[in-house]
């Protein structure tokens, strides 16, 4: 499934013209994305929560040439799975 399939349900449980689920896609998306800029956390009952988790800066090797290459310290998001989807899948 991907984001146009999202909006197409949307669109077709609430009856809605399809630019008003669409707008209602994307603000979901920003208002996630834009909370876990701020650092902020995003839970969603029975699908999990959103974070962000700080990578430390580490040195790497270069797999072409063998050399060290530095990595910086960096925030990348971070999904963890609510107890319901979890058991939804198995």
């Amino acid at each position: 499934m991907n984001k146009q399939a999202i909006i197409d349900a949307v669109q077709e449980k609430i009856g809605c013209p399809k630019i008003q689920a669409e707008q209602a896609v994307e603000t979901m998306i920003e208002s996630i994305v834009s909370t876990l800029k701020r650092g902020g956390e995003v839970s969603i009952a029975g699908l999990g929560i959103f974070a962000t988790k700080t990578r430390a800066a580490r040195e790497a090797r270069n797999p072409r040439t063998g050399e060290p290459v530095h990595v910086a310290a960096m925030k990348v998001p971070k999904f963890r799975p609510a107890k319901g989807l979890k058991e939804a899948v198995r």
